[in-house]
């Protein structure tokens, strides 16, 4: 009888085993210290670097704004130091997955219900806003591009998107989609050399393109509203902009899942080391654009710097179009662990097979929903401002 029993968990195990070797975030353990750095790139940077001048409703040329940004900077590279750490804090096991963690403070419980329905806010709220990011961006393009065509709705714009996101998201794991992840990073901010002319990313494109236009004649730097309730408001927005800023909190642990471990090569080093990277790249692409687009358009910069930008046409249309490449790596960083929760809850509590079918149709599934929202018909473009701030400015509520 103990025999049986033990043969019983023994199975089980193994089950256990294959079902983890096969789910995303734990199914490939053989990424470098470099996957950590653009994969961390690309969950960081991702199209908030445009909406870094809204700092100017803290005022920067006063010192406020500049203060709010690099202590963000640094709280929150301390605060994922921590995360890092405490990746493999209990001998012996690895928290792969946000939930985890969670349950290992607060119980196998209570863990997921306070963990969980907060990470899924915050990564379906992303890929949402992303989408509708991306779509802006695709149709500033195609508007630049042709300036004489006839209008085409943003709703659509999204939709083609969508259908890119549709095929990326049959990638099986981190690892699979690095390819699109280093893409995203390295556009995002790539400097110009004395050998190739042209702009390479569109964080250049957007500071380069401030300081070719200059300061302007009617620019203002005060306070945009001229109530006290109008500039709480505009403060406090402001600070949800910075926080929606440094967000690869969310998905560091799963990113550091895909890092080889062991007692003398803990993954936490390599990891580490890619966020140390990362941070620099990222404070090489918010400030130069949060100050100097402050400085050239003042309080009247648009969200998106690009979309305040018309001339040069060519230069505008490219940088737009790297925003698009952008956000689709960023929408797959952000998507996997949503991917990983579907496929467990599909495997392991309804007891589907493991295979192409179940990924295909949970994954398919959720792209397809989140269309619902992001592609919905608006009035106008405000609109989609309007709701995507409300979001962004909720987002530091995981912190």
């Amino acid at each position: 009888m103990a025999y049986q029993v033990d043969r019983v968990q023994i199975e089980e195990k193994e089950r256990e085993k294959s079902i983890d070797d096969w789910l995303p975030i734990t199914s490939s353990r053989k990424a470098k210290w470099w996957y950590s750095a653009f994969h961390n790139v690309t969950a960081l940077v991702g199209a908030g670097v445009l909406t870094k001048n809204k700092v100017a409703r803290v005022r920067w040329s006063r010192g406020p704004g500049i203060a709010v940004l690099v202590l963000s900077w640094i709280i929150t590279m301390y605060t994922l130091w921590q995360m890092v750490q405490m990746h493999e804090m209990v001998p012996g096991k690895r928290f792969d997955r946000y939930h985890e963690l969670g349950q290992q403070a607060f119980g196998d419980k209570l863990g997921l219900w306070i963990v969980v329905p907060q990470q899924l806010t915050v990564q379906v709220g992303v890929n949402i806003v992303y989408m509708v990011t991306g779509g802006k961006s695709l149709k500033k393009f195609h508007d630049v591009i042709c300036p004489d065509c006839k209008s085409i709705k943003l709703t659509y714009f999204i939709m083609i998107l969508g259908s890119v996101h549709f095929v990326l998201s049959q990638l099986p794991n981190f690892n699979s989609i690095s390819g699109v992840s280093l893409a995203a990073a390295v556009i995002s901010w790539l400097p110009q050399t004395k050998t190739v002319c042209l702009p390479r990313s569109y964080s250049t494109v957007a500071w380069g393109a401030s300081v070719h236009r200059g300061k302007q004649s009617n620019v203002e730097y005060g306070y945009k509203s001229s109530s006290i309730a109008g500039g709480v408001f505009n403060f406090l927005s402001a600070l949800g902009d910075v926080s929606f800023a440094y967000a690869a909190h969310n998905v560091a642990l799963e990113i550091q899942a895909t890092i080889p471990s062991s007692p003398e090569k803990p993954s936490k080093k390599p990891m580490w080391k890619g966020v140390v990277v990362a941070y620099i790249v990222v404070a090489l692409c918010y400030f130069p654009v949060a100050f100097l687009g402050y400085w050239a358009f003042g309080n009247g910069v648009a969200d998106n710097i690009l979309i305040t930008l018309n001339k040069p046409r060519w230069l505008i249309a490219m940088a737009n179009m790297m925003v698009v490449v952008h956000v689709i790596g960023s929408y797959q960083i952000y998507a996997m662990p949503v991917f990983d929760m579907i496929e467990t809850v599909l495997v392991k509590k309804l007891h589907f097979p493991p295979g192409l079918a179940v990924r295909l149709v949970g994954r398919s599934a959720y792209v397809g929903n989140l269309h619902l929202p992001a592609a919905k018909p608006m009035a106008n473009d405000e609109l989609f401002t309007t709701r995507n701030n409300s979001f962004i400015s909720s987002r530091h509520v995981q912190r």
